[in-house]
């Protein structure tokens, strides 16, 4: 089993949620608030793994430059 990262889980989450939200909006339920929470859910996801892919790809510390 591979490791899963909190960013992959939430945004897997989130687009669960979204697509719930979408179909609840159509047909008689909450819709709109769980649209909403999906959304936001999946934006945190993103967010979360974006920034720790960056963190792993670039080892430097900030405002140290490559010389050329």
């Amino acid at each position: 089993m591979t490791k899963r990262s909190p960013g992959t889980a939430l945004a897997v989450g989130g687009a669960l949620l979204s697509l719930t939200g979408a179909a609840l909006y159509v047909l008689p339920g909450p819709g709109l608030p769980v649209l909403a929470t999906g959304l936001a859910t999946l934006t945190a996801g993103l967010l979360t793994r974006a920034t720790s892919r960056r963190a792993r790809r670039d080892p430097r510390p900030r405002g140290e430059t490559r010389d050329r």
